[in-house]
């Protein structure tokens, strides 16, 4: 039987701290973002801007990736792998809450109860349905019993939807979770004030290493010109968001500076498998020719990203630098075209949410596909009633995207292919395989990292080989900061790492 084992301190935040803030930075750090935070609840947060502002931050989880999404210890500070369904993990003691409460193995069993409870009705649970009971050995001691094996479990652990939440708050005033955060972590949460700013404070008595800042204003400011202008002059430190077309700009100025890492992300454009007349393989193969990869890449996103050959980044476990997708090529896609008896064209409808690259990423397939006769409707709709679209099967294509939360192909694969995950799980292709659902749900019980591999490159080449999607770009991390900041970072999620952020004169 495999066996992990793993001890010590994490990457970020893991060095035991005085909890004393040094008085030469008590400064705040002032990040501005695009749109205002849903909810406090880890529950129920399911955009990446609200996740920013606590992931880490306020709560903590279990497990922490480490630059290379590669588990590392944090509130627990050892796991073993007992057999194959049953996890144990030692938690790491003297960690309290921000209200005093201790952090030990209740507050974990509490959490997923909570998490798992159908009455809840979070939308994370389907994530961790795995999980079948959290037992309590002791006080610093839990046992994770999963209903099948799941290898990926350390993964989903260590991402936002795995923490740890305030057991005194669970019990006693759980409806307060949405507007007040309270966790481990290294800040606390001061203030929320709908369509302006949540306000966090340095956390004096963190158990780990403790931050340089005295606390963190994440202000709302939609407009990404004002939020620029804000981080040139000095009235803002961070920002996300970053407008492709604003690269320049920032690179020639003398206050601002520019952090790009490759992310988890990636962008595509996928096909309604089950909508006619795209349900033809040969008429996906024939769009597949027709759309210029390279020339959307520069032309749209200004060469940020790196050119896509799935829809995996090469950061994300699983990926395969082996695959290959249809070249351009239209004269080929005309005769393909023609084979499939659209000699003469056809035409076909396009859904886009309304960002501006997103819309300029329709413009340039509409201009591409005109070529080899194929008119394309492009429908520009507000993110909601995208979704809403894409799920009732409006669409013949659609510009799609898949963040990863966790770094594991599973995440990727499993939602946007599986037969399971069709619809708002995020299988819009309507894609159905016997053999690829086979082989990913061999890929969630094995073991062997090699062997899971190379499942997933199966999957990925079956996926390619049906023309189920056009894989674009896997996304770059942008973010623009002041140049009185120091230690700035940023994860391959997208999530800003300030633990060891400065702001100096």
């Amino acid at each position: 039987m495999s066996i992990l084992i793993l001890s010590g301190c994490s990457t970020v935040g893991s060095t035991e701290g005085t909890g004393q803030q040094d008085s030469k930075n008590d400064q705040k750090l002032i990040v501005v973002m695009k749109s205002d935070v849903t909810n406090l609840d880890p529950h129920f947060i399911v955009d990446i801007t609200t996740a920013n502002v606590l992931y880490e931050k306020v709560y903590e989880t279990l497990i922490i990736p480490d630059e290379d999404m590669k588990p590392q210890p944090h509130l627990a500070v050892e796991w073993n792998q007992l057999d194959d369904i049953t996890w144990e993990f030692k938690l790491r003691e003297g960690v309290k809450f921000h209200d005093g409460t201790p952090f030990t193995a209740d507050a974990v069993k509490k959490t997923f109860d909570r998490l798992l409870d159908p009455k809840v009705g979070s939308p994370q649970a389907s994530k961790l349905g795995m999980i079948k009971e959290v037992e309590v050995k002791d006080d610093y001691n839990v046992i994770f019993h999963l209903t099948k094996p799941y290898a990926p479990l350390l993964s989903i652990l260590a991402s936002n939807e795995g923490s740890i939440m305030n057991p005194t708050m669970l019990e006693s005033t759980p409806e307060l979770l949405q507007k007040e955060a309270n966790g481990t972590g290294p800040f606390m949460f001061e203030e929320w004030k709908s369509g302006q700013y949540v306000k966090l404070k340095a956390n004096p008595d963190y158990w780990g290493k403790p931050v340089k800042v005295s606390g963190v204003e994440f202000r709302v400011v939609p407009e990404d010109t004002t939020r620029l202008g804000m981080i040139e002059r000095g009235e803002a430190h961070i920002m996300s968001q970053i407008p492709v077309n604003e690269i320049q700009r920032i690179e020639s100025s003398d206050t601002m500076k520019l952090l790009r890492n490759e992310g988890l992300g990636v962008e595509f454009v996928g096909f309604n498998v089950q909508k006619a007349p795209v349900d033809n393989l040969l008429v996906r193969q024939a769009i597949s020719h027709a759309i210029d990869r390279e020339a959307i890449l520069s032309g749209v996103f200004n060469d940020v990203g790196f050119l896509g050959n799935s829809t995996m980044s090469s950061k994300v476990f699983g990926y395969s630098n082996q695959l290959v997708p249809y070249p351009n090529d239209p004269e080929k896609a005309k005769e393909l075209l023609k084979e499939a008896g659209y000699e003469d064209g056809l035409k076909l409808t396009l859904l886009t949410a309304d960002r501006a690259e997103r819309i300029s990423l329709a413009e340039v397939v509409q201009s591409q596909l005109k070529v080899i006769g194929v008119e394309v409707e492009i429908r520009v709709l507000e993110y909601g009633s995208y979704i809403d679209a894409n799920t009732n099967q409006e669409g013949h294509l659609f510009n799609g995207s898949w963040g990863n939360a966790t770094g594991d192909g599973d995440y990727n694969q499993y939602n946007l292919f599986h037969s399971n995950s069709q619809g708002s799980a995020g299988n819009y292709q309507y894609y159905s395989n016997a053999e690829v659902d086979r082989l990913l749900d061999e890929a969630r019980v094995e073991k062997d990292d090699e062997k899971r591999k190379e499942i997933y490159a199966r999957t990925q080449k079956i996926e390619l080989d049906e023309a189920a999607y056009v894989p674009i770009r896997s996304y770059e991390n942008l973010a623009v900061y002041h140049s009185s900041v120091i230690g700035m970072k940023m994860s391959p999620v997208s999530y800003f790492i300030l633990s060891d952020v400065e702001i100096v004169k």
